[in-house]
């Protein structure tokens, strides 16, 4: 028997199932490509030379900046004391089987996923019974929200490009809040959705989401709010990769580099800090005093226009081409499952909506009631994380044979 390591899921393959050894290991290679240099990590993928009867995962998450002691149990509670993770049951039995079931009638599965994939990772949502929502923060109806800033994209894009004073605001909240943001890891859910992907058990995945956590876990989705990744030029188009507009922005504002840093071991609220404190939510609040007057913008290189993250605002469309793609790949699904959305925006309820209209079976998973409760065949109220990593300890799931 060989042994490698990785830190990020150990696959137990010593009990034997439906598919054989060559696709296991394709399985894994594929997984060592998705996560770049396994060298030096721990955790550990087990080779039978027999064949193998079926693949079982588990995964230890870490959150930067949360308690790690015991594992993902202890990050896990953390993340619930502080209400980032909404409150709910383990799945049930009959909850798990409900989904394995799923799955296995499914054979062109499509996967939409919102804000309650990442709650785990530590970035938190708003329409859940611990989101923003509940504690009276009312927006602005909006189609997505920005995870860098903790606040929803709730202003019109018209506001964004008329008033210096809202883009202020914005990037100075979104640049004092960028570093956390970028330390959050992939949390259980998106590596048990990847290993799911990787095993040919689902055709297609479209994500609410702006974070881009799938893809760190080794998914590719359709990224139908796009992503907070990239900034774009709302004169000429120009579009480039965030990391750089954030040097920009410090080349620009290098009191408010220090300021962040004061933040982290300084006196927060203080002066110093620009009035900069970190809500337990991970929010970053500013005193307005400071972003009024002294936060400087970056302009696009190009023409000088001004610049935006590449995502969808109030008042934008989602881009025709994204629209169409995840269009097509509800109506042609034999069955369309939702994963820790609520499904108010009407970009993400019309896809369910489509799906059942062509026939597919209707799944969601959510903490909480969504828009298209009465489209779901199944409904169940669980973490997303929970119920996927329990779904794959079942290990029984067919895997498709190449």
């Amino acid at each position: 028997m060989r042994r490698i390591r990785t830190n990020l899921v150990q696959f137990d393959a010593s009990r034997a199932s439906r598919t054989n050894f060559g696709f296991l290991k394709s399985l894994v290679m594929d997984f060592f490509q998705c996560n770049n240099n396994t060298k030096g990590r721990n955790g550990i993928f087990s080779f039978p030379s027999s064949t193998v009867k079926f693949l079982q995962t588990s995964c230890r998450i870490s959150v930067p900046g949360f308690p790690q002691q015991n594992g993902r149990k202890t990050t896990l509670q953390y993340l619930r004391d502080k209400k980032i993770v909404p409150n709910a049951d383990p799945p049930s039995t009959k909850d798990i089987d409900l989904l394995y079931q799923f799955f296995d009638q499914s054979t062109k599965l499509t996967v939409l996923t919102g804000a309650g994939m990442s709650t785990e990772s530590g970035i938190p949502d708003y329409r859940s019974p611990n989101g923003a929502y509940s504690s009276g923060f009312k927006p602005i109806t909006h189609q997505a929200r920005d995870p860098t800033v903790g606040v929803p994209f709730s202003f019109a894009l018209k506001q964004f490009i008329r008033s210096v004073r809202a883009r202020r605001r914005y990037w100075a909240r979104s640049f004092a809040g960028w570093r956390r943001f970028t330390a959050a890891q992939p949390s259980a859910a998106h590596i048990a959705l990847a290993s799911l992907e990787n095993a040919g058990r689902i055709s297609f995945m479209i994500t609410q989401n702006v974070d881009r956590l799938h893809h760190r876990a080794g998914s590719n989705p359709l990224e139908i709010h796009g992503t907070v990744y990239t900034v774009i030029c709302l004169d000429c188009g120009f579009s480039f990769c965030r990391d750089l507009f954030q040097d920009r922005v410090k080349a620009l504002n290098p009191k408010w580099a220090a300021a962040i840093e004061n933040l982290d071991h300084g006196n927060p609220g203080s002066d110093e800090s620009f009035g900069m404190k970190q809500r337990p939510d991970g929010d970053i609040e500013i005193d307005e005093k400071f972003w009024e007057e002294d936060f400087h913008i970056p302009t696009c290189e190009k023409c000088n226009g001004v610049l935006k993250p590449d995502v969808v605002f109030f008042g934008d469309n989602v881009p025709k081409d994204r629209a169409d793609k995840a269009m097509e790949a509800a109506r042609e699904c034999d069955a369309f499952l939702v994963l820790g959305s609520s499904l108010m925006t009407m970009s993400a309820y019309r896809l369910i909506r489509a799906a059942r209209e062509a026939g597919a079976a209707t799944a969601i998973v959510n903490i909480g009631e969504t828009r298209a409760d009465d489209l779901a065949t199944i409904k169940i109220n669980a973490r997303v994380g929970e119920i996927l990593c329990r779904l794959l300890d079942i290990g029984s799931l067919a895997v498709p044979t190449l």
